[in-house]
């Protein structure tokens, strides 16, 4: 059996998740003014915030609500992108380069926002977002983005090595930085809490029902089901990010879809869950290769990071062994904790490390690139896209609408990313 065929592994999340609320595969034909396919946090912002707006909306899932990278990231909110603003200034000009600064900024309170408005039971805690610096380069960078934020009124502060370590519990890192906005959520509760909303507020939304057409027709779009029926609407639009396939042409090769490899704890002793991130601070490091761990809900080190491109086998627990090394390494006083679950998934990442909206066909709106930080800017997305699809003015989107562009040598990325990822390893040095 191919590498990429094995059954995904189980997630910390979803054996910790709230309920799913009830849905079912579409199984007649009907009617829309929307139709959205995928039903992670871009899809299902945009379905719950276009319903509220009075707007009749289908949402089309392949598998089961947040099945994709939503349920299976790391849960961090984390605002901004990985441009800074002033580097989004240099790449966009100052008025387009702040208006995505200003967005990208908001994310996190998106996601706060949206759980008290609805009352979602999920899991979370907003303590601020660590940057670790384990080179002079990175500590460097760390005040340049304390500057950069600083800048956009943002309460950020430099850390020297004796906080950093105070406040992450290991002594690896020189330095470095701390954005208040930052937090962590439980993402697959999160996800279905989006869902419940959007039922609650007259989205139909239909598991287990994969699109395999999307038609013109004459005044919208038919969408077509695996199972044969369809859904005729005036309009789609489409978020399956790091699950994109064929769907629509050369949307696949537009991004590279990483695997995100995840690894939990058991349940630390209270000594042990004190001696690390004991404020409740979520971190990712400046590596190339980022290592990010946070403490969930009930007391589990979570450590995430980069692994093998190919989906990987869940009897085979060498695929993360460089996240049990990790933890190990930068947290000694755990290494003896058993490792209860391993997972990963995938994230959409862009050529320019930025979010991208394309309309290639009247009617069509796609949102793609998550750059894994989608919890808050997908979330935030969705809001945006909503606000286009029922206003039509483009100004409700962080960027303007731009023509999909492929990877060049698309099938020779793995080749290309398994270089990169050699050199990385390198150039970051050991944890």
């Amino acid at each position: 059996m191919p590498q990429e065929f094995f059954p995904l592994s189980p997630s910390l999340w979803a054996a910790t998740a709230a309920p799913a609320p009830a849905t079912t595969p579409l199984q007649s034909d009907a009617q829309a003014d929307v139709v959205v396919v995928g039903a992670g946090f871009c899809g299902l912002s945009t379905a719950l915030h276009l319903a509220e707006r009075g707007v009749r909306v289908t949402v089309l899932e392949a598998r089961e609500i947040g099945f994709g990278g939503s349920g299976r990231n790391g849960g961090q909110v984390i605002p901004g992108l990985k441009h800074d603003p002033s580097e989004l200034m240099a790449l966009l000009g100052r008025e387009q380069g702040q208006r995505l600064a200003a967005f990208a900024g908001g994310t996190a309170d998106a996601v706060f926002d949206l759980i008290d408005k609805h009352g979602m039971d999920v899991p979370r805690v907003r303590r601020g977002w660590i940057q670790g610096s384990h080179t002079a380069a990175a500590l460097k960078m760390a005040e340049r983005r304390v500057r950069d934020w600083g800048a956009q009124g943002v309460d950020t502060r430099l850390l020297d090595r004796h906080e950093a370590a105070q406040l992450l519990g290991t002594d690896k890192y020189l330095g470095g930085w701390i954005d208040p906005r930052g937090g962590g959520v439980q993402p697959l509760s999160y996800a279905r809490g989006i869902a419940r909303a959007a039922l609650k507020a007259g989205v139909a939304i239909h598991t287990e029902s994969p699109v395999t057409e999307l038609a013109q027709v004459q005044g919208g779009w038919t969408v077509k089901t695996a199972g044969g029926a369809a859904v005729r609407a005036e309009r789609v639009v489409l978020c399956t990010n790091g699950y994109t396939d064929g769907l629509w042409p050369q949307l696949g090769q537009s991004i590279i879809n990483a695997n995100s490899f995840q690894v939990a704890t058991e349940p630390l002793p209270e000594a042990l869950r004190q001696s690390i991130l004991p404020q409740g601070h979520v971190s990712s490091d400046a590596r190339n290769l980022l290592l990010y761990y946070r403490i969930d809900h009930e007391g589990r080190l979570l450590m995430g990071g980069r692994g093998t491109f190919r989906e990987p086998d869940p009897q085979q627990a060498g695929n993360w062994s460089h996240l049990e090394n990790a933890v190990g390494k930068l947290f000694p006083q755990v290494a003896d904790v058993p490792i209860a679950y391993r997972w990963c998934g995938h994230v959409a990442i862009t050529r320019d490390y930025l979010p991208h909206v394309h309309e290639p066909a009247p009617g069509l709106l796609i949102d793609i690139g998550c750059q894994g930080r989608g919890v808050g800017l997908q979330t935030r997305m969705g809001q945006a896209m909503a606000e286009y699809l029922a206003s039509g003015d483009v100004r409700a989107l962080p960027v303007a609408p731009s023509t999909i562009k492929p990877f060049p040598l698309y099938g020779l990325r793995r080749l290309y990313i398994s270089a990169v990822i050699a050199w990385y390893r390198m150039t970051d040095g050991g944890v």
